[in-house]
């Protein structure tokens, strides 16, 4: 009986140690992605931001540098596909002269875009454990970067300005470049939230 009773008390030992061992990581990213919402709330697009990082959360836990990191990397990733995507444009024929311009332009200042974010990321993820006027310093480089490649998208999107530019490709670049900058902008939000 004392064997049964015995055996009886280890296994449910083991049931309940593998049990509280599985319910940790499930609490573990319910804290995360409560992190990640709460983070996203002081943005311009909380929507846009709980979207882009929610699946990042177990590599985001609750670290503000992870998330900022995160953000800046997911940012530049939409930079870069939209840089691909006007390149492309740049190949296709029939195009109008005054839209091929503004192409152009889109492709020069998308491409200054994922430079800058690109020496963002690096600043940040190379800065290691700064504390003080240091790190003041890192983040007011990222932060510069960060605005600037906002004004590159804006700048892009009022290329194509006009009635003459009406039309599908108008509507497609804009809302890609609106995107990016939407992006950009959350990504500059927690990035302040950082620094402050």
């Amino acid at each position: 009986m004392a064997k049964a009773t015995l055996v009886l008390l280890l296994v449910s030992l083991l049931y309940i140690s593998d049990t509280a061992r599985s319910a940790t990581p499930a609490r573990s990213s319910v804290s995360a992605s409560n992190f990640i919402k709460a983070s996203c709330r002081t943005t311009t697009y909380p929507a846009l931001c709980v979207q882009s990082l929610s699946a990042y959360a177990t590599s985001i836990q609750q670290s503000p540098r992870q998330l900022t990191e995160t953000a800046l990397s997911v940012s530049l990733a939409r930079a870069q596909s939209t840089k691909t995507f006007v390149y492309k444009l740049t190949k296709f024929k029939g195009v109008k002269a005054r839209e091929m311009e503004a192409i152009k332009d889109c492709l020069e200042e998308i491409d200054d875009t994922v430079d800058r974010l690109s020496k963002s990321f690096k600043e940040l993820k190379n800065m290691g454990p700064s504390k003080g006027k240091d790190f003041q310093w890192h983040i007011s480089n990222v932060e510069t970067w960060v605005s600037a490649a906002l004004t590159d998208e804006n700048t892009c999107v009022d290329g194509f300005a006009g009635k003459a530019m009406n039309g599908r490709l108008k509507s497609s670049i804009k809302a890609r470049f609106v995107n990016v900058a939407q992006l950009h902008g959350s990504s500059f939000d927690i990035l302040s939230d950082m620094h402050t």
